[in-house]
């Protein structure tokens, strides 16, 4: 949360053209976030909670240790028997169901969602979560709201009368300038919509990719990474950040920073040694920008963990994930 209000998008300004400085204060901040840590409260500037609903944020552009604002990171949380505040945005959002069951109201239709679940609220959806069982329901929320709001597509609220209605026309039906098919596609993705998936990266369960064309999302990707015990995932590089909420188990990640290297063309220099990170149960661990990661189960029993990231990145030329040693269970692993 701002000092002055909620914030959307922050800022980048430099005295120089090199930004090595700004960097460097971002690759400086702890990159495993647990309970404790509320970034915004969602008392200020947010429309979608009730009396019995909550919303707390974990990674958002408003943090005073700034992490990221390419993917956000918040949570819902339905008591029994509850709902909050509809409301819409132009941007997309996925809910990850991490307990209980419910439905969405999205643009007056019913989306009835369960645990381990993916939840799609397409753009320009007025929405609505409600829990109408016994149990609670908490959801792992995570979009690319930045990228909207760099774009200047900014029309949010409750749903209400316009201002100024005297000096516009009738209504018009807003889907006529969304991709096409895109009502013929789902917004939930359940578990028997996924399969497990053997790769470089380890066991995998992809819900949100380019590549899948069946579900209602363009901004965001996700997968499950299952790593066995006593394993580890493969050691990749990318360009993108990415977010990865710990489901179940503990372990550890290694991140090696890359520098670039700026001679008669860029070369990548990638760190010696990595800085390690401890991670169990409902931890959130942040991988920066244009680094080198390996994910390791070390507590006797497997880790489980949902990753998230922006896909905006795949369309700016760095849709290539680079392996240097696969994952333990695959040919050329290693046991941890």
């Amino acid at each position: 949360m701002g000092k002055s209000g909620r914030v959307f998008v922050r800022g980048l300004t430099s005295q120089t053209y090199g930004l090595g400085e700004f960097r460097s204060r971002q690759l400086a901040v702890d990159r495993v976030r647990d309970d404790s840590v509320v970034v915004d409260d969602a008392k200020v500037g947010h429309s979608g909670d009730s009396e019995k609903s909550r919303t707390w944020w974990r990674i958002g552009p408003g943090d005073e240790e700034f992490l990221t604002q390419t993917i956000q990171v918040h949570f819902v949380e339905l008591p029994p028997e509850s709902s909050n505040h509809g409301h819409g945005h132009q941007n997309e959002a996925a809910f990850y169901i991490l307990e209980g069951r419910g439905y969405e109201i999205h643009d007056d239709q019913r989306y009835d969602w369960a645990k381990d679940d993916l939840v799609y609220v397409h753009t320009d959806s007025v929405h609505r979560h409600f829990n109408p069982y016994p149990e609670r329901a908490v959801a792992l929320v995570v979009k690319a709201k930045c990228t909207w709001m760099f774009m200047g597509l900014i029309q949010q609220g409750r749903s209400g009368p316009i201002d100024r209605p005297e000096e516009f026309g009738p209504r018009e039906d807003w889907s006529r300038i969304w991709t096409p098919g895109v009502l013929d596609r789902k917004k939930v993705i359940s578990p028997a919509d996924t399969v497990w998936e053997d790769t470089t990266l380890g066991r995998v369960r992809v819900m949100a990719s380019p590549d899948r064309t069946d579900g209602r999302i363009f901004s965001t990707d996700a997968f499950e990474l299952d790593i066995p015990a006593g394993g580890h995932s493969g050691k990749y590089w990318k360009m993108a950040d990415e977010v990865y909420y710990v489901l179940d188990g503990s372990g550890y990640a290694l991140q090696w920073e890359v520098e670039a290297e700026i001679a008669e063309k860029y070369y990548a220099r990638i760190a010696l040694e990595p800085k390690r990170y401890e991670i169990t149960r409902g931890d959130t661990l942040y991988v920066p920008q244009n680094h080198v990661c390996q994910l390791f189960a070390a507590d006797g029993t497997p880790l489980r963990l949902f990753n998230a990231q922006n896909r905006v990145f795949k369309h700016l030329g760095y849709d290539t994930v680079h392996y240097f040693e696969p994952a333990s269970d695959r040919p050329g692993g290693t046991s941890a």
